[in-house]
């Protein structure tokens, strides 16, 4: 086993010998190669030594020195220009090494391929194909064979010959026609040939005959289409017979048109082939009928009689296939009761279900006809007559009978009145009745075609009707827990009588009870559950009366009465008192006041009140029907305060001193203040009196705004003034001015002003300080160049008797035209401006404008050309000239603290893009509070809350910019307050919305979505 494992590990690791290309075409170069080099040892050919291999260097034989190199460092091989003869064994031998082998294969490419065959013309099962495939230069050649796109296999009638260069097919069929090519190939190369198409000769086979319509049978006057055909190349020729016969008709087509009775037979088409010499053909018969033209139903006898027998006859001109009989568009087939014999119809016992309408419906090959309807109408009766009438009425008015017999045709009928002749119709009204008029009323039906009568009768009692039912009282009316009684009346013979109650029948129970004859019904006693709708039924057999309703009220009460008022009132106002007491029928009232009559109504509304009218109010309630009388009382208390809210001294001026003082007439202990719903405690700038009935601001501020109450008491009552709404009169602040900075000739420019103030501001516009306007917007005239200037607002308060005033500079500047701007034109606008004009730039709806492939500037940007103009133009142009020393102020930035506490300083700082620099001022609520673009404030108070306003101006252009911010100041304890609102602000998440939350007089901010608002609270 260890000797095997041994041979097949050394197998394993023989170095093999490898070609660069194996096979290769003649002329081409190969390198043989190993995977291990060798020092000693030789390439051989056949056994016949090329190259011999020793260390240091290598010999090459004579017959191959001038085709072979060798490569000592791999110990390949290459040889050059091959020939067929250079295919062989070659063989790399290392001394005591090993020995390997490699056949190398050298091949002429193939070209040149060419196919015939020894006959092209050939006949299906007669004739064989022999195919020859030829080669002009290659060698080591395999031939494959294709019909069409499959590979010709042999076996059977298909074999090859000559190496597979010859193709022979015995006894060819239709399906080796071609086309066939032959496929050459050798390791190096392929060709395939051109292809040859073999004319085969067949048929004709696979007949068909195809008729158009399809029908068993034609009807005449059918236009038909008979079509042959066969597979068979070349086509057969067809010629067509019926029944035996030519028809001088050739051609895949038979038209046959109108076609009569005498057209019908086999038919039959020939197929020959001319080239094969076969016969083939295919027939099919055609019949050809006359259609039903007309079909009637007659009826034979007298007329149709009830469980008679009925003959009916189907008439059909036509020839007939079959039959079928209808009745009422139902088929009728043959049973015990009905017979159908070729084309008559026997019913032989005709029942009332025969009735109808017959048709019968005659059939052949080529159509269908139905009759027209024939009506059965079955005659029977008369049957047992049905009497419609009364069997019981009153005296006096009609009685009406009504008769009816089945019966066709339909009855003549009589009626007799106790065997006398009284009406010779269907209906009989009787006279008006009497009693006499009772007895047995017979009615007889008879039926003049079947001969036939049939009679009946009923029994009619006559009598006289109950009357005029009524309800009356008997004695008392219905007071409550009294003894009370109704009777029943009726006129006429009254058998028995029922009583209703509510509509539904009332029987007997513990408190309601009926006399022997049910005409009295008593109530013992009577109860306001028994109040309701009450009926008599006064009957006998034949009739019945109800009494009208009686409506039951039971009289009781007054009940203990309810009083609504008010317990406590205060002096000079009315009180009002009502009272209501349950009671049928409606008491009567009368108020009393400490036991003196004051009114006598249900309601009482009260004099004025004073303090005298506090007392007992007493409500007496009296139904005169049950005579009984009942009261209620209500304690009134009156009070004699009456808060009310006045302002002391001077109106409220921001910061000036304010005085409310709270008025109340009667006793007051202690007054307290209300702000804004909650209640009000002195703090540095509110206080109170030493009564608490007058409160200072000091001094009053737009904080202290809201809605103030006092409320004045003592131990018994108490007093809430109206509400009083403080508004703080302030302002105005500075003014804020909208409106252009420049603008063309020829425009209108608006400027707009606005100041915070309570009551709002009055404005006056000056131009250079003179006045143009007195309202808050002013519209200049058409500008011209002279219009630059200073435009000053002032706004003024006539409460606070203070003004503000802010101005805006305007500078003029004109455009000019050449000309028109006509679409594809040339167009040009120049910018003109006085004093020393360093640069100027242009603008196009307000965005700088560049030059571009239509617009240019001219080399000191004062013309802008259009070359051409466009619609696309349209729009709005401005130039702006300048020099590095007239531009600005812009808007100021205010850098510094919104809120601050008590004790510090704030410090602000602004900011505003000049050239040159621009010089600054700080206002505080108007007021100048320094000159320089930082403004420290003194250590704060809470005085010092309010606006404080940045001022820029550039001294060059002479134009100035404003900008404000706000400062709350707190007291040390409201700043710990709102630094720790800050701090636990939390997210509460509802919907997209977050709330912070904090106190009054800070500010509220919401979140929704993307939107920030600030609130103030």
């Amino acid at each position: 086993m260890l000797s095997v494992l041994c041979f097949l590990f050394l197998a394993a690791n023989i170095p093999q010998i490898y070609a660069s290309m194996n096979p290769l075409p003649v002329g081409n170069n190969v390198t043989l190669f190993s995977q291990l080099p060798i020092t000693t040892g030789a390439w051989m050919f056949n056994n016949q030594i090329i190259v011999m291999i020793f260390p240091g260097g290598q010999i090459i034989t004579n017959t191959w020195s001038n085709r072979v190199t060798f490569n000592s460092t791999t110990s390949s091989l290459t040889i050059m220009s091959l020939q067929l003869e250079d295919s062989g064994v070659y063989t790399l031998q290392s001394v005591n090494n090993f020995l390997a082998q490699l056949t190398l294969s050298v091949q002429v490419p193939i070209s040149n391929v060419t196919l015939r065959a020894n006959a092209t013309n050939l006949v299906e099962f007669n004739d064989t194909a022999v195919l020859m495939c030829s080669v002009l230069y290659g060698s080591s050649l395999s031939y494959v064979w294709l019909n069409g796109s499959s590979v010709v296999t042999t076996g059977g009638m298909v074999q090859l010959s000559n190496g597979g260069a010859t193709l022979t097919i015995v006894s060819v069929t239709r399906y080796d026609q071609g086309p066939f090519r032959c496929n050459v190939s050798n390791g190096v190369s392929q060709e395939v040939s051109l292809p040859v198409l073999l004319n085969i000769s067949y048929g004709p086979s696979n007949t068909t005959m195809t008729i158009m319509p399809m029908r068993s049978t034609y009807i005449t006057g059918s236009n038909i289409t008979l079509s042959c055909s066969a597979d068979s190349i070349p086509p057969a020729i067809i010629q067509w017979m019926v029944d035996g016969m030519y028809l001088n008709q050739s051609g895949p087509q038979l038209q046959l048109q109108m076609v009569k009775e005498s057209n019908s037979g086999n038919y039959q088409c020939l197929f020959y082939n001319t080239v094969t010499l076969l016969f083939s053909s295919k027939s099919a018969m055609i019949n050809i009928l006359e259609p039903i033209v007309a079909v009637v139903v007659n009826h034979t006898g007298g007329p149709v009689i009830l469980h008679e027998r009925l003959i009916l006859h189907c008439e059909v001109t036509g020839v007939v296939a079959s039959i079928q009989w209808w009745r009422n568009g139902h088929l009728i087939t043959a049973d015990n009761t009905t017979e159908i014999n070729n084309k008559t119809l026997i019913i032989l016992s005709v029942q009332l279900s025969d009735n109808g309408n017959y048709q019968c419906q005659a059939f052949n090959s080529v159509s269908n006809m139905t009759s027209s309807p024939y009506t059965v109408q079955v005659n029977y009766g008369p049957q047992k007559p049905t009497i419609m009438g009364p069997n019981m009425t009153k005296t006096g008015v009609n009685a009406t009978f009504s008769c009816y017999a089945s019966s066709n045709p339909t009855s003549s009928y009589k009626w007799f009145f106790n065997d006398s002749l009284v009406a010779n119709t269907s209906e009989y009204v009787t006279p008006l009745l009497t009693k006499e008029m009772s007895g047995t009323y017979t009615c007889m039906a008879f039926n003049n075609i079947t001969g036939k009568n049939s009679t009946a009768y009923k029994m009619l009692t006559v009598l006289a009707p109950v009357t005029m039912a009524s309800i009356k009282i008997v004695g008392a009316q219905p007071i409550l827990n009294h003894t009370f009684t109704l009777t029943c009346e009726a006129s006429g013979d009254v058998d028995f009588i029922i009583w209703m109650y509510d509509w539904s029948q009332l029987y007997a129970d513990n408190t309601r009870n009926f006399s022997m004859d049910q005409a009295t019904l008593t109530f013992d006693p009577v109860m306001n559950s028994d109040n309701g709708n009450y009926q008599c039924i006064a009957s006998n057999a034949l009739s019945s009366s109800s009494s009208q309703n009686f409506t039951l009220e039971v009289f009781y009460g007054p009940q203990m009465p309810t009083i609504m008022g008010p317990n406590m009132a205060k002096t000079g106002v009315n009180a009002t008192f009502s009272c209501y007491a349950s009671s049928n029928p409606t008491s009567s009232y009368k108020w009393f006041f400490n036991d003196s009559l004051v009114a006598n109504t249900s309601e009482y509304v009260t004099p004025l009140l004073t303090k005298e009218m506090s007392g007992t109010y007493t409500c007496m309630a009296f139904n005169n029907i049950t005579g009984k009388n009942s009261t209620a009382y209500t304690m009134l208390t009156v009070l004699v305060t009456m808060a009310s809210i006045k302002i002391v001294g001077a109106q409220p001026i921001q910061n000036h001193t304010f005085a409310l003082t709270c008025e109340a007439s009667g006793d007051v202990d202690f007054i307290i203040w209300m702000y804004d719903w909650s209640q009000l405690y002195a703090d540095n700038t509110r206080n109170f009196s030493m009564d608490q009935a007058t409160l200072t601001f000091d001094p009053v501020m737009n904080s202290d705004n809201g809605n103030y109450q006092c409320i004045a008491s003592n131990p018994f009552s108490s007093s809430s003034s109206q509400n009083f709404t403080l508004e703080v009169f302030y302002g105005p602040q500075m003014p804020t001015i909208m409106g252009p900075n420049m603008a063309k000739t020829g425009d209108n420019a608006t400027f707009s002003c606005y100041a915070s103030s309570n009551p709002t501001s009055s404005y006056k516009w000056f131009f250079n300080d003179s006045l143009v306007a007195n309202t808050s917007e002013y519209v200049t005239p058409l500008l011209t160049k002279e219009m630059s200037g200073t435009y000053t607002c002032m706004a003024f308060n006539n409460i606070t008797g203070k003004n503000s005033s802010a101005y805006t500079m305007l500078t003029i500047y004109l455009i000019d035209t050449a000309l028109s701007p006509i679409l594809n034109h040339t167009f040009t606008l120049t910018c003109e401006a006085s004093g020393d004009v360093d640069f100027i730039i242009w603008m196009y709806d307000w965005s700088q404008l560049y030059a571009d492939n239509t617009r240019n500037f001219s080399m000191d940007q004062a013309t802008l050309t259009f070359d051409p103009v466009m619609n696309s133009d349209n729009g709005n142009y401005q130039c702006i000239a300048s020099n590095p020393f007239s531009n600005g102020p812009q808007m100021p930035t205010i850098m510094g603290p919104n809120m601050a506490k008590t004790g510090v300083n704030a410090t602000f700082s602004c900011y505003a893009s000049s050239n040159p620099t621009s010089s600054y001022k700080w206002f505080f609520n108007d007021s100048l509070v320094a000159n320089t673009s930082e403004y420290v404030t003194p250590l704060l108070t809470k005085e010092m809350s309010g606006t404080y306003t940045c001022m820029a101006f550039n001294n060059i252009t002479g134009k100035n910019s404003t900008a404000y911010t706000m400062l709350t100041v707190f007291g040390e304890t409201w700043m710990a307050i709102f630094m720790f609102l800050q701090k636990c602000c939390y997210n509460v998440q509802t919907g997209n919305v977050n709330f912070c939350f904090v106190f009054r007089s800070f500010k509220i901010c919401t979140r929704r979505n993307t939107y920030d608002s600030c609130h103030s609270r």
